[in-house]
């Protein structure tokens, strides 16, 4: 099991084991709050892949959200499909862009807090944004730390909310910017949702396994 004794070595092995693989895709616009914020609700419910070929094709029309703004609906529809649900997605995108030009003067909020006032903006964006584009603490807890942390036995919770509040309560903070990075990383390479590869995996021995039926 993994526990407070033992999570330096966990994520100690993680940064090591991660190397081998791409970064997710949302990674590659930490240096820019619009393009994060925008990658990020692109890739909800999501595969990595589909994810970067959306961005890529929507960031060519606009990078900016008075350039994106300006896009219609159907315009951003065409870019970002086959994301899921991208209808819906196309209309949050404009939302966004017309509420960040009319309330913060087309800068994305650097606070959490006013990242979740923004309609479309939930808190795993939010804390993604807070933690990748501005660099602050945050824990950003998508289905892969959800599932991760409690496989692990770190946590016992039924929703992503309730394990970013115990977290926070319980991963040390100097981890809490990068846990996200190092979990879904090794969520999508390695500790899959079902039929994990435990036969590959540095952490077997360490690993409570809960909920795990069939492993590789």
């Amino acid at each position: 099991m993994v526990t407070h004794q033992n999570i330096d070595q966990v994520l100690a092995i993680l940064k090591r084991l991660i190397r081998q693989w791409e970064e997710p895709i949302v990674g590659h616009y930490r240096h820019d709050p619009f393009s994060t914020l925008i990658s990020c609700l692109l890739s909800l419910r999501t595969k990595d892949t589909t994810t970067k070929g959306a961005s890529e094709r929507l960031f060519r029309l606009a990078r900016s959200p008075q350039r994106m703004a300006h896009l219609s609906t159907r315009a951003i529809e065409r870019a970002i499909y086959p994301v899921g649900f991208y209808r819906t997605k196309a209309r949050t995108v404009r939302a966004v862009c017309h509420d960040l030009l009319s309330r913060y003067r087309g800068r994305v909020p650097n606070d959490l807090d006013e990242l979740l006032t923004i309609k479309g903006v939930g808190r795993k964006t939010a804390n993604l944004v807070v933690t990748l584009a501005f660099r602050k603490p945050g824990i950003c807890v998508d289905t892969h730390v959800h599932r991760i942390s409690n496989r692990w036995g770190y946590v016992r919770t039924k929703t992503p909310e309730q394990t970013e509040m115990a977290l926070r309560r319980r991963l040390p903070p100097r981890y809490w910017r990068i846990y996200n990075d190092l979990l879904v990383t090794f969520g999508q390479n390695l500790c899959h949702p079902t039929s994990p590869w435990c036969s590959r995996c540095p952490l077997e021995r360490l690993c409570a396994k809960v909920g795990v039926t069939y492993s590789r």
